[in-house]
């Protein structure tokens, strides 16, 4: 007797597949895998070795999220071009999960950053870092935008982006460094988002990658206009001229219970009047 015709026991064939045998008891019942054959004398099922591929196919299906009732559908009407195309939906589904996860990775690594950052920073420390650039999903406003016009406008636009949790972006405010240079600290026009690998297209903030003054505000918003007043004498004395938006982002929300201890980071675009 060759193997395909070796009849082996519910046990052995679930052994075989790494399954437990209720599984193809349950499959039986239902009418999706029979055994090959039932003793007759004590009702034992019994499999042999050629339904092993068709087992595999529904093992995998189901291991892949496809439905009972999906996959009796295709056991009744098997062919390439029906299991290609059940294999290049779920294809579809698993790139959009690997996408997600990386992108919830890359969010778990800011946020490991921005702890680090807290960890070891000097609040008062003025400093000069280089940034690559990214791409960023802006709302325009104005002084007279109301928050809850703010909260609108955010929401909107993290839903056209498919956002299941604010958590998978990071979000800030933008002031123009021609209105710092003016002495007009309150002049922010417009809201970021933040989302991972999000990729350059039409519609989107492009903010420049190259040197950045770097700061830290602590406490309440009203405050943050000293600070400003600090980084403009600080670039004064260094000879940099700020350009673009300065991009303000809160680092410890997810830390603290008190207003006072609230952390804005400040990163605002240099470049040395000497190198022009």
């Amino acid at each position: 007797m060759n193997k395909n015709e070796k009849m082996l026991t519910i046990g052995q064939f679930a052994a075989l597949h790494g399954i437990n045998k209720k599984t193809l008891m349950w499959y039986d019942e239902i009418g999706l895998f029979h055994p090959a054959a039932v003793n007759p004398e004590n009702g034992y099922r019994c499999y042999n070795y050629h339904q092993s591929p068709v087992l595999e196919t529904i093992l995998l299906m189901r291991e892949l999220g496809v439905s009972v009732p999906e996959i009796q559908a295709f056991m009744e009407n098997r062919s390439a071009e029906n299991f290609k195309c059940i294999l290049e939906e779920k294809i579809a589904d698993l790139d959009a999960q690997l996408m997600h996860l990386a992108a919830v990775r890359k969010t778990l690594l800011n946020h490991r950053r921005d702890m680090l950052t807290l960890l070891t920073m000097d609040l008062s420390e003025i400093s000069i870092v280089e940034k690559e650039e990214r791409s960023l999903i802006t709302v325009d406003i104005d002084k007279d935008t109301p928050f809850e016009k703010e909260v609108e406008l955010i929401v909107a636009r993290t839903e056209e982006y498919r956002l299941g949790r604010l958590h998978d972006a990071s979000y800030g405010s933008m002031i123009p460094a021609e209105s710092l240079l003016c002495g007009d600290f309150e002049n922010y026009t417009k809201l970021f988002i933040e989302i991972p690998f999000l990729k350059p297209e039409k519609g989107l903030h492009i903010q420049p990658g190259g040197r950045y003054l770097k700061a830290f505000h602590r406490g309440a918003w009203d405050g943050i206009p000293g600070r400003y007043r600090e980084i403009l004498t600080y670039a004064a004395q260094h000879g940099l001229t700020l350009s673009g938006y300065s991009y303000e982002k809160g680092i410890n929300e997810t830390v603290i219970d008190r207003i006072e201890d609230y952390i804005v980071q400040i990163e605002i675009p240099i470049f040395s009047g000497d190198s022009e």
